[in-house]
């Protein structure tokens, strides 16, 4: 399990409590029945006050979210794929999400275009177990973009790069930005 964070506009300061959750979470939850418990017991909490802490943060935009992330290379998914295609802007939002739903895709992304080198605005990660595998998804997603995709293109990983997110270091007060001089 991963807890993953993100900076927000509606809340920038972690009291100490949350901030030492944070921490004890980043690296992953324990595999363990209670997740939350085993945590809350390195940190003299109950259980329930790291659940619902983390679900505060979560409503606050402070914490993106808490989830599973197996590890895809384990599971034999060795083929991986960047798909990015130049859809038409007037249609992105509702084929971005149809795209999100299709499985074999773990992410999906909109982001802007870098005339004229670069005219992609849509991202869909594929993953299989061969090139082929992964091809084939491609032109099912192809498909389903229809009329609305002027082209694209696949980009494999040609390595495995340390994948994590943000981390916070250990000590209260770490990482704050100075107080401004009056």
């Amino acid at each position: 399990m991963s807890v993953s964070t993100c900076p927000s506009e509606r809340h920038t300061a972690l009291d100490t409590t949350d901030r030492a959750i944070v921490v004890a979470t980043q690296a992953g939850l324990p595999l363990v029945p209670d997740p939350w418990g085993a945590v809350g017991r390195t940190l003299g909490l109950t259980g329930e006050e790291v659940r619902s802490r983390l679900v505060r943060m979560q409503e606050a935009g402070i914490v993106r979210r808490v989830a599973a992330v197996p590890n895809h290379y384990r599971l034999g998914y060795l083929a991986n794929g960047m798909t990015v295609w130049d859809v038409d802007d007037a249609h992105i939002n509702r084929l971005g999400r149809e795209v999100a739903m299709l499985p074999g895709v773990s992410h999906c992304y909109r982001r802007p275009r870098h005339l004229p080198a670069w005219p992609y605005n849509l991202f869909a990660m594929l993953h299989g177990h061969t090139r082929e595998e992964v091809e084939c998804q491609a032109e099912e997603l192809r498909a389903l973009l229809g009329e609305s995709c002027r082209d694209h293109r696949i980009l494999y990983s040609s390595r495995i790069l340390k994948k994590t997110g943000l981390r916070l270091d250990g000590r209260p007060g770490a990482g704050r930005q100075p107080e401004p001089r009056r």
